[in-house]
Formats: structure tokens, sequence, C-alpha cells
């Protein structure tokens, strides 16, 4: 919790609560200072011998609370949001070769679940959560922009993965069915998108998106286009689907296709904590 709000005061409160819920023990905060000393003593073991900087100096007593004062970039999730905002922006300018950098070295920052070796209370539950939602749409905006690229091959092993992980998610699925359009599939994309019906059609009792089903017909009529190069416009028919599902665009029954290397006018809806781009 320290960490991941380095360079802020975590209350004393916020600690208890964290730590003991709504169970704490009777002598809570002398508790939670026997765990601070603890915490202190291990900093120290990690500082270098004979340096100026102490425990105390990283992590400061503040009026009924604690700071852990480290750098921004020694903090992994910093890092990895500053890149995830770098990619963003780069797709709202249409540079999807630096979204895919972007996105993929802010992936790389992860190592297994967020706070996979650490055991959180309610706070910090509800943080691993929005960390592993801004992990699955950094994910999905990284493919959006490498199928942008025309490197759909180098991403179906993947979007197999995550289409059995994540069989409701809708972008996900639309990413695999033209990925695998392209690759000269035209039959496994279509039963991507049956297995996406069935299983909304169980779990919900719904049908699949308006756009998932024009992205459907368009497979069936072999009409996405193979070959459209990303940033160059292609004059298309009202009702066309796009060659390419476009990162971080949200999509409702009246934006229903942005033809391939059109600029994404709403591709700000999809934030970091956006939902999963996709409007029913």
């Amino acid at each position: 919790m320290l960490a991941l709000s380095a360079g802020r005061i975590v209350s004393v409160p916020a600690l208890i609560e964290e730590l003991w819920g709504d169970r704490p023990p009777m002598s809570v905060r002398t508790t939670l200072q026997t765990y601070i000393l603890q915490l202190r003593r291990l900093i120290d073991s990690a500082l270098p011998a004979g340096a100026p900087t102490r425990a105390k100096d990283v992590l400061v007593t503040r009026f009924d609370g604690y700071l852990l004062d480290v750098a921004a970039e020694d903090v992994d999730v910093w890092v990895y949001e500053q890149l995830v905002d770098a990619g963003n922006q780069a797709i709202e300018r249409g540079d999807y070769e630096a979204a895919s950098r972007h996105l993929g070295r802010a992936l790389d920052q992860w190592q297994g679940h967020a706070l996979a070796d650490v055991r959180v209370g309610m706070p910090l539950s509800i943080e691993v959560a929005r960390l592993e939602e801004s992990r699955l749409i950094a994910l999905d905006n990284r493919i959006g922009a490498d199928i942008r690229l025309g490197r759909h091959n180098a991403v179906l092993s993947e979007l197999t993965v995550l289409t059995a992980k994540h069989p409701m998610h809708e972008n996900l699925c639309a990413h695999h069915m033209v990925s695998l359009y392209r690759a000269g599939r035209q039959s496994q994309a279509l039963e991507v998108f049956r297995n996406l019906r069935q299983t909304l059609n169980r779990e919900l009792g719904v049908e699949p998106s308006v756009r998932l089903q024009r992205l459907q017909r368009a497979v069936l009529r072999s009409e996405l286009d193979l070959e459209a190069p990303p940033g160059v416009r292609r004059p298309v028919r009202a009702d066309a689907v796009p060659a390419a599902v476009v990162p971080g665009a949200g999509c409702d029954e009246e934006t229903s296709g942005v033809p391939v290397g059109e600029p994404a006018g709403t591709g700000h809806l999809m934030t970091r904590m956006g939902g999963n781009g996709w409007q029913r």
C-alpha cells in the first residue's frame, strides 16, 4: 500500500483498514508501529553500507500517517502507467507503431498477477482489480495497434489464449476474427463469433453487439479489406465494417465502423479504466 502510494502520505486509519479491516486488535496503533519498525529494519538491511540515507528517511513518519519517499520511477506501477499513457496518446495521434511499442513495454512490467505475493485487504483488493482491468485494456489496445500494422499472424496465438480466458470480451473476439480472416482462415473467424454468441446467450441471454454482428456478416461475404495499409484512407460504404478494430475506440450502433487508416475520433473514450471499449 505504501509503495502504490509512493510520495504520498498513507494515513494510519487507511493502514489499519487494510491490515485488519473492521476487526483491529485492541492495541492497534502499537501493533502498527511495530510493523513499521520491522519494515524499517528490512529497508536498512537493503541499503548500501555507509549510505547517508537511513530507513527513517525512506519510510517517513508524518502526522497521522507514513510516506514512502522513493523516486517515482523506482515503482513499477508508476512506470507501467506512464507507458500506458504514452501508448494511449500515440493511439489518439494515429501513431500505431509508437502505441504498440509503448504498450508492449508497459505490459513487460508485469510479472504474474498484481500483488500476487501479498495478502491483500479490501482497499488493496480494489486496487488489484483496477490494475488487472488496466492491464487487459492495455493488452487489447496493443493488439489492436499490431493488427493495424499488419501483424495479424503475430497476434493469433495470443488471441487464442485471451479469447479462451475472456470468452465474452467482444473487443478481443473482434480482434481474433479479423486476424483469422486476414490469415486466410475464414471458417475459424466465423467459429469465434459462434462461440461468443453461444456464450452470451447462455450466460446473459443477449446477442453480440451490432458491430460484432456486422463484422460477422462482413466475414461471411468476404468484405473485409485484407491489405489496407495503416495510415491510408480508403472510400467505404456507409455500412462498411472496419478491416481492424480501432484500439481505444468505444463503439455503439451509431459508430459502427471506422475504416482502416481512419483516425479514431472517439479513441479517447477508452481510458485506462474505461471498460472493454465496447458499448452495447
